[in-house]
């Protein structure tokens, strides 16, 4: 006899719907896989598509900007957004007007090394510069920045300090062709300069008429400290641009084509174009702080024609004064061990009492010699840079480099 199994049966009936169940999600995660698989295929491809689009556009954009010049690290960004230059104008603090900004005329600069003791002559050399004009701003290298705010002038200038310093660190620090890109000329004058006789408006005027990428205001030989006998004015003229020497060693004639004859102007009171302060800013040392023998170069930074683009300006002259500044100073002037003795004191007591000869430094021969040996150091490694530039070219052959004498 067959034995009917009632458990058997019953489990059996209730597994058929979990197999079909089974089989049901499964079919479904098939096609969900395959229409994925289909669709991300389809995907794939479009972005592949794309990809390959946006290679060709940025290899014919890469091909159309290799050319373009573009600064140092600004790849990152969009060339409109890059601002390369500066300048040292001030701004409001708010009413910013962007019409005042773009209507302005182009202006000038004046930057001069200063000490306190010469605040009067500072001070008579920048009311010839109309603010309208020129933009000012003074190098302190005595610490001294507060004792000059009392003039009418001092809140609309630039000051920089830095204790015994010179004005050609003050000027590769602070005077980056980027920064003063702006300016049409730029004056790098010392403090001890008399400014009666001139008018900077009309030196511009001549400079301008005449070419000069770099000059300087003739010296008034009667009245100045002259150095360079190509310094001093002449009074019929308006513009000398060599001189003439037919006795002792260096002589000077029509066929003389290089520095002092030719194509030099002094430290003392140089003007520079824009396009020759970006040349000279590049030949300054930045540990060469004196700038000794930078004169008999500069002519390299005249944009052209040393002999035509180097002039000394007769018809607006100044008076070289000659006095000591740097390295010399009263014993104890600045002495920070003093106690209750504010520096403005100091200055003062060192005015209205003269000092006394054992109160006296004078640090000027140690300035001196250490000028010479800068010199002699700027010189080795001009002639270094020419031999090792294999592209470089001379345009001026027939110069070979002299010892300069101050």
């Amino acid at each position: 006899m067959k034995t009917f199994n009632h458990g058997s049966a019953l489990s059996d009936s209730k597994s058929r719907p979990c197999l079909c169940s089974l089989f049901v999600v499964a079919s479904l995660i098939c096609g969900a896989y395959f229409i994925s698989t289909a669709l991300t295929s389809e995907e794939y491809k479009e972005r592949v598509s794309r990809w390959k689009m946006i290679n060709i556009l940025q290899n014919a954009k890469s091909n159309k900007c290799m050319e373009q010049c573009r600064a140092p690290r600004s790849e990152a960004l969009p060339k409109g957004i890059v601002a390369e230059t500066s300048n040292l104008e001030m701004r409001p603090l708010w009413s910013y007007s962007m019409q005042n900004v773009d209507s302005k005329k182009s202006k000038s600069l004046l930057t001069i090394a200063v000490g306190i003791k010469q605040k009067d002559i500072v001070d008579r050399i920048v009311k010839k510069f109309p603010s309208s004009d020129f933009v000012v701003m003074l190098f302190h290298y005595d610490g001294a920045v507060d004792e000059w705010s009392d003039l009418d002038w001092s809140n609309k200038a630039i000051h920089v300090s830095a204790v015994n310093q010179t004005k050609w660190w003050f000027a590769k620090r602070f005077l980056h062709p980027n920064i003063v890109a702006e300016y049409k000329y730029i004056f790098l004058w010392d403090e001890d300069l008399g400014a009666e006789h001139f008018n900077p408006k009309r030196y511009l005027t001549i400079v301008g008429d005449e070419g000069l990428e770099i000059s300087q205001p003739a010296l008034d030989p009667d009245k100045s400290e002259v150095h360079h006998q190509i310094t001093a004015r002449r009074r019929k003229s308006r513009v000398h641009r060599r001189i003439y020497k037919f006795k002792g060693s260096g002589r000077c004639d029509n066929h003389s084509t290089a520095p002092p004859c030719i194509g030099w102007v002094e430290l003392m009171a140089p003007v520079f174009s824009r396009a020759a302060w970006r040349c000279a800013w590049y030949m300054i040392q930045n540990d060469l702080i004196h700038a000794w023998g930078l004169d008999k170069q500069l002519g390299y930074c005249a944009q052209g024609d040393r002999m035509k683009n180097v002039g000394v300006v007769d018809a607006e002259y100044i008076v070289h004064l000659g006095l000591p500044t740097l390295g010399f100073k009263v014993e104890n002037e600045f002495n920070a061990t003093q106690p209750n003795v504010t520096q403005k004191e100091r200055y003062s007591n060192s005015e209205t009492s003269a000092p006394s000869e054992s109160q006296k430094v004078d640090n000027r021969p140690e300035i001196r010699r250490q000028s010479f040996i800068e010199m002699q150091i700027f010189q080795k490694r001009w002639e270094s840079a020419v031999k090792e530039d294999n592209c470089w070219v001379d345009p001026f052959k027939q110069y070979s480099f002299n010892q300069s004498t101050h």
